[in-house]
């Protein structure tokens, strides 16, 4: 044990929003019980917000409160600094800060770990401290961790998960009622699983941001947010979920990362998919999270659980503050970044995927053999087609077996040129085990 024993550690908050706010509540609650856990006394040292006046109801001496956030970080008496405003700056400049001056970091940002993740991990090297970003990943549920520590012996092969709640209520509630898109993201709203904004949730940005860490962590690789092919559930309708259903599979937006199979790349995407409602995924409901791993001698591993929210994240928040505090007590550091294996990140287009393709087309006489003709045009095999005709037009749905996702791609566009396709009216990928 070292002289740190014993000796309150002293814990400055950048940032008291909803997430800040309850990670000050328990730790005040609390602070009998944490000091018993590391060790020491956990002291709230300083609070940065922009509105230090603004009253809130929260135990804490109002004097904590302050404009001046690079000042706190800069203190040679924080022992933790706990990042919660988000986006890039001033967060970075902040957390380097606070590194700089001898501090280790707690942070849920996962979009500038994702841009920028790089930075902060080589100076939470050089200057000996830690950085620790379990909430930056699926709120509450213990994820991370388990990557970085619990699965370093075994070799990842696969991350499959559902990393944003909103998304996945928008597409349960198109699934369970049938209804459209821009419906379900009004209900969304109303109910407060929107944000006025939905942009970075429906777009994919923050499933994006998490896929990159987590590919990261998973593939001991650095990922960056541009190295993920990103595509949101806009364009996802309600004829494609109710397509989905006939075949026995859900409409879910997906977070892949996957090792390529010479095993020297990297692939990490984003994107609405259809997968069998078999497949454990398929039954994550509502807001909630999960993420599926395949690894080598572990074999198939599922967390589950509440992915956002106050609550949800304040206890990732103050898992990392009592690991990180324990390492302060002992004078130890945790687990930093493992990026040795330096993987190439793949294109989407070399990506091996399934597609479910819906047109609509002139109902005649050599339709089906010449959409046929395009796809083995490509080189892309046909699982199954599923006609239905409405007077003069026809429906086809065709699922096609595993190919390139350029070859794919080059067949949609090969049908957009058709003269009897009058419209691609979805195209949507699916995921899962093929069945002959």
């Amino acid at each position: 044990m070292s002289d740190r024993a014993g000796k309150p550690l002293r814990v400055a908050l950048l940032g008291c929003g909803t997430v800040g706010a309850e990670v000050i509540r328990l730790l005040q609650e609390q602070r009998a019980d944490f000091a018993a856990r590391v060790g020491a006394p956990l002291e709230i040292a300083g609070i940065a917000v922009r509105r230090p006046q603004r009253r809130r109801d929260l135990d804490v001496d109002p004097a904590l409160f302050t404009a001046d956030a690079a000042g706190l970080v800069a203190r040679d008496d924080i022992d933790i600094v706990v990042e919660v405003i988000g986006g890039i700056e001033p967060a970075r400049s902040l957390i380097l800060s606070a590194m700089s001056h001898g501090a280790s970091v707690v942070t849920a940002n996962k979009a500038l770990l994702a841009e920028d993740g790089a930075t902060l991990h080589d100076a939470a090297d050089k200057h000996g401290v830690d950085l620790y970003f379990e909430a930056s990943v699926a709120g509450a549920i213990p994820l991370l961790r388990p990557l970085r520590e619990s699965l370093a012996g075994d070799t990842v092969h696969r991350v499959l998960g559902i990393v944003n709640g909103t998304t996945n209520y928008i597409l349960t509630r198109m699934d369970e009622t049938g209804a459209g898109f821009t419906e379900a993201l009004d209900e969304a709203t109303e109910l407060g699983y929107a944000e006025a904004d939905p942009s970075a949730d429906i777009d994919a940005f923050d499933a994006a941001a998490k896929a990159a860490i987590l590919a990261g962590l998973a593939f001991h690789t650095r990922v960056t947010i541009s190295d993920v092919y990103r595509e949101g559930i806009a364009d996802v309708t309600a004829a494609a979920v109710s397509s989905a259903r006939e075949m026995g599979c859900v409409v879910k937006l997906l977070a892949i990362c996957e090792r390529s199979a010479d095993g020297r790349g990297v692939g990490v995407r984003v994107h609405p998919a259809m997968i069998p409602r078999s497949h454990p995924l398929a039954g994550v409901r509502e807001a909630y999270n999960a993420v599926f791993i395949e690894a080598e001698a572990a074999g198939q591993l599922m967390f589950y659980g509440r992915g956002a929210g106050g609550a949800p994240t304040a206890s990732a928040v103050l898992g990392d503050i009592v690991a990180v505090a324990r390492n302060k007590v002992k004078n130890a550091l945790g687990t930093g970044e493992s990026a040795y294996a330096e993987l190439e990140a793949r294109p989407m287009g070399e990506t091996r995927t399934r597609y479910h393709v819906s047109l609509d087309v002139a109902d005649k006489a050599g339709v089906l053999a010449a959409v046929a003709q395009v796809f083995s045009k490509q080189d892309v095999s046909i699982q199954t087609v599923r006609q239905s005709g409405r007077g003069d037009d026809a429906t086809l749905v065709i699922v096609t077996h595993s190919a390139s996702d350029a070859a794919l791609s080059a067949t949609v566009e090969d049908l957009r040129a058709l003269d009897i396709v009058r419209d691609v009216a979805s195209v949507m990928r699916v995921e899962g085990e093929e069945t002959a």
